[in-house]
């Protein structure tokens, strides 16, 4: 005698639904799964429709309860955004969620959600629904602090004397490189200068000390009582910090006064800056000896610059023989030079040292200071008895056929928005 078909070992048994009658496996509760959705609804307590608010100016999105993050359309953040904002999901196990395509200026947002729940003993119910964001407009604090006057409680203004701004165009692209500005809510152009606004005067005081680290200032502070309140003991201040950069350029020809030339290295008076940073650093191209100086010592007696890189004269490289001192990359070397607006006209030739002996060549261009023609006022050189010194002083290589090329290029240099 045979055994049933559904009797037999490895067999699921079928039964009848005690709801509606129709044949299915056996299940602890005894229903097949339309029934059990109609009676049961595991999104129950999960909200269809939900909202969330973004800054239409900074495009950034609220994540409660006071942060903003930027997230574009239909991305992994804002789901993640848009997840934190649809209550209920704790109670049920979260299998899926993926948007569903919109029209990008509806202001609407859809995401299919997969969840699955146990609704009787052993009996897990999974279901598909979507969810509905209206995206809600609101303005940031940063916007709103933009939009109105006077909103900022500090503010750090960088000022640089000086008719050509080399260091200040220095400051400009390390603040773009490092986004220094980044909790700036305006910057204004002011004469010789910009100044920063902040919302804050910690945020201000990271700017100053950031633009302290890359270039030589003088600053000072001040504040200004808004309002107080007497009952509470509270004061509103607006703060005001001021960034003074030392008028001393890459490549100016600089007169040191007598006490600060025996400072740094018993160095010349007359020499040259060949860069700047925190410090100063300087160098006379006759002996190699250099020099630097911090920016507490230059404000207790500052000085000017006695030349400039406007008025740097061309000269061609006749013949360039080291002399074997070295110091770093730069090279002593003899040189004989002639203006480049002399060649054809005369046949004055000029002698000289320089600290190019690793770059110049027999042929070469250079852009150096011809002392002999510049015009220097007295008070630059009080307290110097005796200025033993070279008629040229050349500062740099000259490539003349790279200005041509400038007139084509493709890119140009970042500024900062104002």
């Amino acid at each position: 005698m045979g055994v049933p078909m559904e009797y037999r070992a490895g067999t699921v048994p079928t039964i009848a639904c005690c709801n509606c009658g129709i044949a299915i496996e056996a299940n602890p509760s005894n229903m097949c799964v339309n029934c059990i959705r109609t009676r049961v609804d595991i999104t129950e307590g999960i909200p269809k429709q939900v909202s969330v608010h973004w800054c239409k100016y900074c495009t950034r999105y609220l994540v409660p309860p006071k942060s903003w993050t930027k997230a574009e359309l239909e991305s992994k953040e804002l789901l993640a955004i848009v997840l934190k904002r649809v209550r209920g999901l704790n109670k049920v196990k979260l299998i899926d969620a993926a948007w569903v395509w919109t029209e990008p200026h509806s202001m609407r947002l859809k995401v299919k959600l997969t969840i699955q729940k146990e609704v009787f003993a052993a009996t897990i119910l999974q279901q598909v629904f979507l969810v509905d964001i209206t995206v809600e407009l609101l303005q940031c604090n940063n916007c709103k602090a933009v939009m109105s006057e006077d909103s900022w409680n500090a503010v750090v203004q960088v000022r640089q004397k000086v008719n050509h701004k080399r260091t200040f165009m220095l400051l400009e692209q390390l603040i773009l490189k490092y986004n220094a500005q980044q909790h700036c809510i305006n910057i204004k152009e002011e004469t010789n200068g910009l100044d920063f606004f902040y919302t804050t005067k910690s945020h201000a005081l990271q700017f100053m000390d950031f633009v302290s680290s890359v270039v030589p200032i003088k600053t000072k502070a001040s504040e200004r009582l808004i309002s107080a309140d007497t009952h509470s003991n509270t004061y509103n201040y607006k703060f005001t910090f001021l960034c003074d950069i030392a008028p001393i350029c890459k490549d100016d020809l600089v007169c040191l006064p007598p006490n600060i030339t025996s400072k740094i290295s018993n160095n010349a008076p007359i020499v040259i800056c060949h860069r700047v940073s925190q410090v100063m650093s300087f160098i006379n191209p006759s002996t190699l000896i250099t020099g630097e100086l911090a920016p507490n010592v230059f404000w207790k007696q500052p000085f000017r610059s006695v030349g400039t890189p406007k008025q740097l004269t061309e000269f061609v490289v006749l013949d360039i023989e080291p002399t074997g001192v070295t110091h770093g990359k730069f090279v002593l070397a003899d040189c004989q030079v002639a203006r480049a607006a002399d060649m054809g006209v005369n046949d004055l030739v000029r002698h000289t040292r320089t600290h190019l002996g690793h770059v110049l060549k027999p042929g070469d261009s250079a852009l150096g200071y011809d002392l002999t023609t510049m015009n220097f006022n007295e008070s630059d050189f009080q307290g110097h008895r005796h200025l033993n010194t070279v008629e040229i002083m050349l500062v740099k290589k000259h490539y003349p056929k790279r200005e041509k090329k400038r007139r084509f290029r493709q890119w140009k240099l970042k500024t900062i928005d104002k």
